[in-house]
């Protein structure tokens, strides 16, 4: 009895270990920022327009660069875009998981188009912003109210701003529109954006390697916790979603793989403020503006004009 009491406690001790070292490797693997071998490389040949709009994207003499630090001591840096003349709005921006500010080139220009000043951070962890973990959107929501802040400060007290998000930026401004924001803030576009962190890991670990959420989701969610400050489950849109009341356009592919179209409906149906949505056909994952650009910008524009104040 008592050498099997023994070997119990050893199993019980090398599971517990088996454990916390899987949950580590995939804090690693999700969590810290790094090249990702399970993200696919953009080799789409470039279009002579978006050639164009890159060109102009990074001309120095078009924008500048904005910084602060966050309430958690990091510093984040941010492209801006004056408008060519001022109508006094500014659409804020937030880019992907593992992209950067750099890769919202086409999306900024469509904003500046329509009169828009143009704010683009690099969220924490990514670009030229410190950090050293993925907030997924949930620290990152707290940046943004300091973005917002700032637009103000040196845009002056009447600028309103509307909020764009693509994939995790998506999930960032969903989250932002249940924090307590001034009335500058006045509409709000997401873009293949997750329900919930915890929602979107489980659909990928099932994915990338074929595993149940239990145990991993809850020992990785432990070490977030502990090496990040947040457990998976605070990190939920939805729950974010159920205390917006800004004018919100939802926009999904049906053929996203990587954010499951299915997430179009469940955020949508968590909010009760002025909404509306798009369901992108043979668009996969954050392509939805590249099956046709003419039509997204239109819509994204309606949208605005229609919800403007």
């Amino acid at each position: 009895m008592k050498y099997l009491k023994w070997i119990v406690v050893i199993l019980g001790v090398s599971l517990v270990g088996g454990l916390v070292y899987a949950g580590n490797y995939f804090y690693d693997y999700a969590v810290i920022p790094s090249e990702k071998d399970f993200l696919s490389p953009d080799t789409d040949t470039k279009t002579e327009e978006t050639q164009k709009i890159e060109t102009w994207y990074t001309d120095e003499t078009n924008r500048s660069r904005w910084n602060l630090q966050s309430e958690d001591g990091l510093n984040l840096s941010a492209i801006f875009l004056p408008a060519d003349q001022q109508e006094g709005k500014t659409a804020l921006l937030a880019h992907g998981y593992m992209d950067t500010a750099e890769s919202m080139a086409e999306y900024a220009k469509m904003y500046h188009d329509m009169g828009y000043n143009v704010l683009v951070p690099d969220a924490r962890g990514h670009g030229k912003s410190e950090g050293d973990y993925i907030g997924f959107g949930w620290h990152e929501r707290k940046d943004y109210l300091q973005w917002i802040d700032q637009v103000l400060q040196i845009q002056g007290k009447d600028e309103t701003i509307t909020l764009y998000g693509l994939s995790m930026g998506a999930a960032t401004v969903m989250m932002v529109s249940g924090e307590q924001l001034p009335a500058n803030v006045v509409s709000i576009v997401e873009d293949c954006g997750y329900a919930s962190v915890k929602e979107e890991l489980t659909y990928q670990l099932k994915d990338l390697f074929d595993l149940p959420a239990f145990p991993m989701i809850p020992i990785t969610s432990l070490v977030t916790k502990v090496r990040a400050g947040y457990f998976f489950g605070e990190a939920d849109a939805t729950q974010q979603l159920a205390k917006n009341e800004l004018p919100i356009f939802f926009i999904h592919g049906k053929e996203d793989k990587f954010v499951p179209f299915s997430m179009l409906d469940e955020v949508y149906q968590a909010t009760d403020a002025p909404k509306e949505k798009w369901a992108v056909p043979h668009a996969t994952h954050a392509d939805s503006y590249n099956q046709d650009p003419e039509l997204y910008r239109e819509k994204i524009k309606a949208f605005l004009k229609k919800y403007a104040r």
